[in-house]
């Protein structure tokens, strides 16, 4: 069922309005407002999928109802309604975000047509809000330590902000969980959120997987290629293990966050880029800087926001949420049926030197759940855990 709701001064309109929808579609189920301002209450106390807005309304005229419920529920689609001399107005109103407008006297098939292409968009909002909800709770941070709170209050300080961000910690910790948050809560969360492993690129390919490439630049380029940063444009760009980076590629990533400028490999033509650069690294690079492995005004452009991610053995007291958590996920993934830990099991977990982290910790409640019982018990962990 699609709610819809008619805001109409003139009443002689709004029946005829209501009634086409009506007699339209079962499914549309139509309420009427007689004003901007009605309108609007109503459209705080409900969900609707769609409201037709008159533009030209005592008390509160459209442009205002408009601008006021993008900001309570921006997710709802306007179709304004105008007059002749309102026609300019309308257009506006489709740069505040309206879907569109119809005239008056309203065509039939114009009207139907577009309602019912605003009613689609809605549902593609809807669906889009939804999956982003699910991607999120893949990349959700899990723990309640005061090292993970550190770092979730980091996060919720920076992420609305384009400033860049360098994070550090071992192999498994989670760094890419952290990138992964800062993009989703960021305003370039609709955009996207390009990653690049620097460790698994080959030096001699990475400005051309960074940067892009003409055709002939090299004897395998073949054709023109756009690379990762335009491809990140308007969005963001993740640089994994930056400290494998090639220092030409560095002296290019230094350029670009300079100047929000590229140019392709094989050309002299200079590429605008709007882009949030996090990078991530496990290695300790004021040493690599001394040892000329590594840019050091090139450090000091992505560390602007230092984030520090701990090692699972340094954040011990969230093993038993982590284990509950992972245990879930892999029993839906497995279609299994959910298992439990003992008490002693996760005691015997905690005591663990996990020198590969989070990942380790992951292997390990998958094998304990394949393997060990509907309880997974101590004899389960020291029997399946170490192998």
């Amino acid at each position: 069922m699609s709610k819809i709701l008619v805001i109409e001064d003139e009443a002689a309109i709004r029946r005829v309005l209501v009634k086409i929808l009506s007699e339209e579609n079962d499914s549309y189920s139509v309420e009427e407002a007689e004003d901007g301002l009605k309108g609007i209450e109503t459209i705080k106390n409900n969900d609707y999928d769609l409201v037709l807005c008159d533009i030209k309304m005592p008390k509160m005229d459209g442009v205002e109802v408009l601008e006021a419920a993008r900001k309570i529920k921006p997710e709802i689609p306007f179709i304004m309604i105008s007059g002749h001399g309102d026609l300019d107005t309308a257009v506006n109103t489709m740069r505040l975000g309206a879907f569109d407008y119809i005239s008056k006297p309203p065509d039939l098939n114009r009207l139907l047509t577009t309602v019912r292409n605003a009613l689609d968009r809605k549902v593609l909002v809807v669906e889009n809000k939804n999956l982003k909800k699910k991607v999120s709770k893949n990349y959700e941070m899990i723990g309640e330590s005061s090292e993970i709170d550190t770092i979730k209050e980091m996060i919720e300080k920076v992420a609305p902000t384009d400033a860049r961000v360098l994070i550090t910690g071992s192999n498994g910790t989670g760094k890419e969980l952290v990138a992964h948050w800062l993009h989703e809560k960021s305003p370039r969360s609709s955009g996207s959120f390009i990653e690049v492993n620097c460790a698994a690129i080959p030096s001699e390919l990475i400005e051309s997987e960074l940067f892009g490439h003409v055709k002939g630049a090299f004897t395998s380029a073949v054709k023109d290629r756009a690379g990762k940063f335009e491809t990140a444009n308007k969005g963001t760009i993740f640089l994994d293990e930056i400290g494998d980076m090639s220092l030409s590629a560095q002296a290019k990533v230094l350029r670009a966050l300079q100047e929000s400028k590229i140019s392709r490999v094989g050309s002299d033509k200079d590429i605008k880029v709007d882009v949030r650069v996090i990078a991530a690294t496990n290695k300790d690079l004021k040493k690599e800087i001394e040892e000329g492995n590594f840019r050091e005004d090139l450090y000091h452009r992505l560390a602007v926001i230092l984030i520090q991610v701990p090692s699972l053995n340094d954040r011990r007291a969230d093993i038993p949420l982590l284990i509950e958590h992972f245990s879930n996920k892999i029993t839906e993934e497995q279609g299994m049926v959910a298992k439990t830990f003992s008490d002693a099991a996760i005691k015997l977990l905690k005591a663990y030197d996990w020198t590969g982290n989070i990942r380790e910790l992951r292997n390990v409640v998958e094998r304990l759940i394949i393997l060990g019982g509907q309880v997974v018990s101590e004899d389960d962990v020291k029997l399946f855990a170490s192998k």
